[in-house]
């Protein structure tokens, strides 16, 4: 339905709409734990293949044509019955609640997951937010047609079921709130009733994961204080990656452009390719396929030479690029925080270098330091949300004591992606989506900023009544 077409229905109170944020976010996080659960089950066939029938060419064959058949029946699902469905799903959400777009759940909520279920688990280079953030923001419009709510709760309701879809990604729910924030900031009307709404759905989505069982792929990851002298080698770090998540978002929208184009009168053919390319690896060098939610503790505990990490990182940066245009449900955060753990392994063990050499004492766990880092600030300089880079890399690491490391880098990698001219990559989607179904994106003519939270809100009617008749009894 569209927004226009919504029927009017009394507002509802403050309370009633927490409830159903609260119950939102409870619902996105059981389908986020069941979704998880069941990528997680279906990614132990390369395993079986290997136990069963060995490493061999073989065995390479069966699972290329595995994982070609599983991204091809995503690719066909997810074009036949809701194109939208393809990639992340962020950028739908974006544009649903600047009234650009609209969220069909009916369609929407089974390919996102059974889509993102054949193509994660064939070992796509992709990520399992996107999914989950677009099922999350799905339930949520179905709440709103539903019970008929206003435009303004409508939109307040999907930021609400977005953030509980990112903490059911990745049980990283104050990331996911301030995500709306920071991220949607041209797009989420900030008022203290759809503020609470987005916390209450961020809340009650770790909840639901937990009521289910299902949990988000472990990342955590020891490391140590870092002594303050380092502060400027994160710096640098940050200019290398802020440089990187300009390259990254071009090469993104490039892969795009050039796969619709290529492909335009045979578009089934990169779901083959890519699908038979990753079953292939996943039999051969495993670390370069899959989301990259395991991969991110492996590659810290496992100390690799210095050029199988940059190995590592070149194949899944082509990864990315060659899964994300296939068209099938998939994010690009795992893939991203796990490229940028690959470098920051790679950069920290040079620094470990120049340190011995220089005559001076390598930090304890530095280069896992840098690996936390460097998540943070290609995070930040991909999507552009500084503060999102360092809670989510501190609540998916578990390094708190990393912080004032992680806002250094996340800060320098903003301010380099700014100077470079680099945009935020949903903005760029979204734009790209809207020229491809024929819209116009809305100029950016005001310069108005959102006021602080809480003190934008137009009191109720239910509010304004209670307000008279405590006045009345007063006198």
């Amino acid at each position: 339905m569209e927004p226009s077409d919504r029927p009017k229905s009394p507002p509802i109170s403050d309370g009633a709409f927490y409830f159903i944020a609260g119950f939102c976010g409870l619902a996105g996080g059981v389908v986020g734990a069941a979704f998880h659960l069941t990528v997680d089950r279906l990614l132990h066939w390369p395993a079986w293949l290997i136990a069963r029938f060995g490493s061999g060419p073989e065995t390479i064959l069966m699972a290329a044509a595995i994982a070609a058949a599983g991204v091809l029946a995503a690719f066909v699902l997810t074009r036949r019955f809701a194109p939208e469905a393809a990639g992340s799903g962020v950028q739908e959400i974006e544009g649903a609640m600047e009234g650009l777009r609209v969220v069909r759940w009916r369609r929407i909520l089974p390919v996102k997951f059974v889509g993102g279920v054949l193509g994660l688990s064939s070992g796509l280079v992709a990520g399992r937010e996107g999914p989950t953030i677009h099922m999350g923001a799905s339930i949520a419009a179905a709440l709103s047609e539903t019970l008929k709510l206003d435009r303004d709760d409508m939109r307040g309701l999907l930021a609400a079921g977005a953030a509980a879809g990112l903490a059911a990604a990745f049980n990283a729910p104050l990331a996911a709130i301030l995500f709306i924030i920071e991220e949607t900031r041209k797009q989420f009307h900030y008022t203290f009733r759809s503020y609470v709404g987005v916390i209450c759905a961020s809340a009650a989505s770790a909840m639901g994961m937990g009521l289910v069982g299902g949990t988000a792929p472990p990342m955590r990851i020891a490391a140590l204080e870092q002594p303050l002298w380092l502060l400027p080698a994160f710096v640098l770090l940050g200019v290398g990656i802020g440089g990187l998540g300009v390259v990254f978002n071009r090469s993104l929208l490039g892969a795009l452009d050039w796969t619709a184009k290529t492909f335009r009168h045979a578009p089934f053919v990169p779901a083959l390719v890519v699908g038979g390319a990753v079953g292939a690896l996943a039999i051969v060098l495993p670390e370069a396929v899959g989301g990259g939610e395991l991969l991110i503790p492996h590659l810290v505990a496992r100390d690799l030479p210095l050029a199988t990490l940059a190995l590592v990182a070149v194949l899944r940066f082509v990864g990315t690029m060659a899964s994300y245009p296939v068209g099938v449900p998939g994010g690009i955060f795992s893939p991203m925080l796990a490229l940028a753990t690959a470098v920051g392994l790679g950069i920290g063990m040079v620094m470990e270098r120049a340190l011995t050499a220089g005559g001076l004492a390598v930090p304890t766990s530095m280069a896992a330091a840098f690996a936390i880092a460097s998540m943070g600030g290609l995070f930040t300089a991909t999507i552009r949300a500084p503060l999102v880079g360092v809670v989510l890399a501190v609540e998916l690491t578990g390094a708190y004591a990393l912080i004032l490391p992680l806002l250094v880098t996340c800060v320098t990698a903003h301010v380099i992606a700014e100077w470079l001219g680099g945009r935020p990559v949903y903005e760029l989607l979204l734009e790209r989506t809207l020229r491809l179904s024929g819209q116009t994106p809305p100029a950016a003519t005001s310069t108005e900023t959102s006021s602080p939270v809480g003190i934008d809100d137009k009191p109720r009617p239910t509010q304004v009544k209670r307000r008279r008749r405590r006045r009345g009894g007063r006198g």
